[in-house]
């Protein structure tokens, strides 16, 4: 498994529901979740290969601006 780390805009439930059809969606991933109280609004995602692009598309369709900030 990989965890892969983004910044995004994403400021209330109500913009992570606007994600969530899109992510739910993506082949691959295992579980996602966001921290809104961080600054950054830090979106983890638990993948089983790396799907960064697939990730960054669905985001940024649903009108949020997001970013990679790192993996493990």
């Amino acid at each position: 498994m990989k965890t892969l780390y983004f910044k995004t805009n994403l400021k209330c439930n109500g913009c992570v529901n606007a994600i969530a059809p899109a992510m739910n969606e993506i082949p691959g991933l295992v579980r996602w979740e966001t921290d809104l109280i961080a600054p950054e609004s830090i979106l983890t995602v638990v993948t089983e290969t790396d799907i960064t692009e697939s990730i960054l598309e669905a985001v940024r369709k649903a009108g949020y601006t997001i970013e990679p900030v790192g993996s493990r």
